[in-house]
């Protein structure tokens, strides 16, 4: 895919907005414009996205982190909010405590920990690696659950937007509770490799921002979380590399629509955080998607 194709507003409605371009540089999103950021980012596990490497060196990814994670610190609100959907860990081509490594980078770029959520995704049945069979020599552990680790930019409390909650009393107990369980998505279903299910983003959109809020997924995939922004009267951008990806998530959300239109919609302001400033540079990887067949040996989503 050659620079040009890419960092350009390729799906645009009142309050939505797909870029078609790399999270890394694209200059389509203003500074201070987001409420909320809602991902799941490529877990390095071989997943064949297309033009991303999802099969790099472990310090190579990290620096990859780093890099996009500072940019999500860029465009948030000082009151904006980080809900990273991320592996506890993985022992494909080694060990690694990827959930603890991400968290630490997060808050090198900035970022605030406010807490984290344990998502219990219950595929243990998938596993295929079990090390020493049956014997103390090298067995696996591995525990089948992804984190959602929540971190902040300045302050924790909310003093931008427009002070709504749409959340019920027993939802907010329930989601305040920080062990969810919920199965993962199909990929057959959704058409994308790593696919996360609508109610990990709907829970974190509706338990972490207000109405109105501007919602973005710097690897949009499928377009799972525009489509839970959406739904909940949030503003929603997503950013994705793959042109491919785009096409699906328009067709998504364009059904989307037509499903939600007999439904009164809730209040439909223009999206605040596409910024005006001329196309920028794209560098060239990245894509999201909710979740994978990136695993610590089993199978996994994304969006």
């Amino acid at each position: 895919m050659s620079r040009a194709a890419a960092d350009r507003r390729f799906f645009e409605t009142d309050r939505l907005l797909v870029i078609h371009g790399d999270v890394r540089g694209t200059r389509l999103v203003a500074p201070q414009s987001v409420d909320l950021v809602v991902t799941s980012p490529p877990y390095n596990v071989d997943v064949d996205y297309g033009t991303h490497d999802d099969g790099q060196s472990y310090p190579s990814y990290l620096e990859f982190s780093r890099r996009w994670l500072s940019r999500c610190f860029e465009w948030l609100r000082d009151d904006g909010r980080l809900c990273l959907n991320i592996p506890l860990d993985k022992n494909k081509d080694g060990q690694q405590s990827v959930g603890a490594d991400l968290t630490g980078i997060a808050k090198e770029a900035g970022f605030r920990y406010h807490s984290t959520i344990v998502w219990n995704e219950g595929n243990i049945s998938r596993r295929t690696a079990w090390g020493s069979w049956m014997s103390a020599s090298a067995p696996y552990v591995i525990a089948p659950v992804e984190l959602i680790v929540v971190l902040y930019k300045s302050a924790w409390k909310k003093r931008s937007g427009s002070g709504k909650s749409d959340i019920s009393r027993k939802d907010f107990m329930d989601w305040t509770n920080g062990l969810w369980t919920f199965n993962g998505e199909s990929r057959k279903r959704t058409g994308h490799p790593a696919p996360f299910p609508l109610e990990l983003p709907r829970r974190c959109i509706r338990l972490f921002s207000f109405v109105g809020d501007t919602v973005l997924d710097p690897f949009m995939g499928s377009g799972t979380t525009l489509v839970a922004a959406a739904e909940s009267g949030r503003r929603g951008i997503g950013i994705e590399i793959e042109k491919r990806y785009c096409e699906l998530a328009r067709a998504r959300l364009e059904r989307a629509r037509l499903e939600q239109s007999g439904r009164p919609a809730h209040d439909e302001a223009s999206c605040p955080s596409a910024s005006s400033s001329p196309a920028g540079r794209s560098t060239s990887t990245t894509t999201r998607s909710g979740a994978a067949s990136r695993s610590r040996t089993r199978t996994s989503r994304k969006s």
